[in-house]
């Protein structure tokens, strides 16, 4: 493979600019595909994804952007960004097309809403943010169902970039099967393939709850405050790090599951937005997931 081969990429002062971005959602793969691209030699990402630039923080400026890759060397094919809300946020799609241009290469990946909406609802409880049902969770927090509305969230960006310029991945493809859904998203940065090894085989966090709630809620303010700071390195590593997660974490025995009346309200709110989903990808997503029998 040439450099003539790879994605094309800006320069902002003496640093590169991403020419890949990780758009959204939550809960579909992203630290695992963060914490798998950090290790591959032709690509630089951050040590902590969710820089929040073109959402939280643009009015900061490009030089406060550009320095999170100051150290991308002319080995890095790819340099990316892996951000859980930007699929959400109704400026960035124009945003990023201003900065980054229009050849810069997006992802999304596609989770069943039901179990997405599930798994953000346990996240919640485990940081000791909500302490209702997730029924209650699903009908005093808009953004759990507003989050979920791929296609119309998906719209803004091929308003901006051409269908070629985003990944569709599939959350169900990587829990089957990680191999092969990295193999995809290498095949769409055009760089070299990578073996798995055994540890990244596995998504990186299992199901777990807080210890104590509260420490799990100090510890999340005191995460988000670091990001506030530009402490990025530091997230990195203490997420990384096995012991913290031990302290403040123990895996669940078994995971819970919704209510079937509660997963059956959620596709009924949701499906007229997967049917378009599904025309964008040329799936049958919802036979995929287990809908089309309620």
């Amino acid at each position: 493979m040439t450099s003539s081969d790879h994605v094309s990429w800006r320069q902002h002062g003496q640093a590169r600019l991403p020419n890949f971005v990780y758009i959204g959602p939550s809960k579909a793969g992203s630290t695992w595909l963060h914490e798998v691209l950090m290790v591959h030699s032709q690509v630089f990402m951050t040590d902590a994804k969710d820089l929040y630039f073109f959402d939280r923080y643009y009015e900061r400026g490009a030089d406060w952007y550009a320095e999170h890759f100051k150290h991308a060397g002319p080995e890095h094919a790819v340099v990316g960004e892996v951000c859980q809300e930007y699929l959400s946020c109704p400026e960035a799609p124009q945003r990023m097309h201003d900065l980054l241009g229009p050849d810069v290469r997006l992802m999304v990946t596609i989770r069943d809403p039901v179990a997405r909406g599930f798994s953000g609802y346990l996240y919640m409880r485990k940081h000791g943010v909500f302490d209702g049902t997730f029924r209650e969770a699903l009908e005093t927090r808009p953004g759990m169902l507003e989050h979920s509305r791929y296609a119309t969230l998906l719209d803004r960006y091929l308003d901006c970039f051409g269908r070629s310029q985003i990944h569709f991945g599939l959350f169900d493809d990587l829990v089957e099967d990680p191999q092969r859904f990295i193999d995809g998203v290498l095949n769409f940065l055009r760089i070299e393939p990578m073996r798995l090894e055994d540890q990244l085989l596995a998504a990186r966090l299992p199901a777990s709850r807080a210890r104590s709630r509260h420490l799990a809620s100090a510890a999340k303010r005191g995460a988000n405050w670091a990001r506030e700071h530009g402490s990025t390195t530091l997230i990195g590593r203490v997420k990384r790090s096995s012991a913290v997660q031990r302290l403040l974490y123990t895996e669940l025995d078994d995971r819970p599951t919704p209510r079937e009346e509660d997963a059956a309200y959620l596709r009924g709110r949701l499906r007229p937005e997967i049917e378009r989903l599904e025309e964008m990808m040329g799936q049958d997503l919802q036979a995929r997931w287990g809908w089309t029998s309620s």
